[in-house]
């Protein structure tokens, strides 16, 4: 899995710096398609969010509990789709590099929620994805049309808001218990 504008050689290095653990790809939202709240995202709409966030990375919380930060999201971009992501869940609690604001994301949960999201995720018995948001732009009502979103964070989900919303492709090994 390669970010977008990387070459082979950086992503080994990315690899090494960002330590052991299991990576993902997929959308955390879907464009031109009514998610089951009614609303409806736009191609473009992450635009500005994902200039804010370039150089940091954006938090990867369990089930959007903001006490259970998982890993992070490696990069982001918008393509015809939606919002690919790839992302990657810690080899272990503690910290992790480059959360918001520069700081560190810390695994509050601990080692066993970590653990356990990733083998889950690993598993493919949980495989949904999603993410947190404030509107600063939309149009409508019932559907609401997205069109300008501030990014908070992305989630591993069961249940995902939009059902087509998934990882489609996971690599690495779970730590160990």
């Amino acid at each position: 899995m390669r970010c977008e504008g990387q070459s082979e050689g950086e992503e080994r290095a990315r690899a090494g710096q960002v330590g052991a653990g299991v990576r993902f790809a997929g959308y955390a939202a879907l464009f031109d398609r009514e998610d089951r709240g009614g609303d409806i995202i736009r191609k473009g709409a992450f635009a500005r969010a994902i200039a804010q966030w370039r150089g940091r990375r954006v938090p990867l919380l369990w089930q959007h509990r903001p006490d259970r930060p998982i890993g992070m999201i490696e990069c982001m971009a918008e393509d015809a789709r939606g919002l690919r992501v790839i992302g990657r869940v810690a080899a272990r609690g503690g910290g992790l590099g480059g959360g918001h604001g520069g700081g560190q994301v810390h695994c509050g949960g601990g080692d066993a929620v970590v653990r356990e999201a990733a083998a889950l995720l690993k598993a493919g018995r949980v495989n949904g994805l999603s993410f947190g948001y404030r509107v600063r732009r939309a149009e409508g009502r019932v559907p609401r049309v997205l069109r300008e979103l501030d990014l908070i964070e992305v989630s591993v989900v069961s249940f995902p808001m939009q059902p087509g919303a998934r990882v489609h492709a996971v690599e690495g090994v779970p730590p160990p218990a």
